[in-house]
């Protein structure tokens, strides 16, 4: 984990921060769902998949000012081996978000849960 973390570059630690905190908000939701938490969770999951675009976005350009300028003799193979290290940002940010999703969507059926005995308890009491 530490090497890819490392292949991705910088944007790796904007993605890994927002990743966690989507993580840690999206757990909380879970074991106790709120509707105050959903907006939090919107953004943050955002704000987690623009990081790791940017930073693949950031890891081509570099890619490519490198294979103009110093790599130009290498050949297209280090164009591969560019890509492959730029993508580790995506890989970490879908990851991240995917993991998130599951945690929230546990979140959302308690609170579906919830709402239903609410409901059902009421029409219970209206008899």
């Amino acid at each position: 984990m530490l090497e890819a973390l490392e292949a991705g570059g910088w944007g790796m630690y904007p993605t890994l921060l927002a990743g966690l905190a989507l993580l840690g908000t999206s757990l909380r939701y879970a074991s106790r769902p709120d509707s105050r938490y959903v907006p939090l969770m919107l953004t943050l999951g955002l704000f987690t998949l623009f990081a790791g675009g940017l930073g693949f976005v950031t890891g081509i350009i570099n890619l490519l000012r490198a294979y103009a300028g110093p790599l130009a003799s290498e050949g297209p193979a280090v164009l591969y081996v560019g890509v492959q290290e730029a993508l580790h940002n995506i890989a970490l940010a879908l990851l991240m978000t995917t993991v998130s999703a599951i945690a929230a969507s546990v979140g959302a059926w308690r609170l579906a849960r919830q709402v239903q005995a609410a409901a059902a308890s009421t029409a219970v009491q209206t008899r």
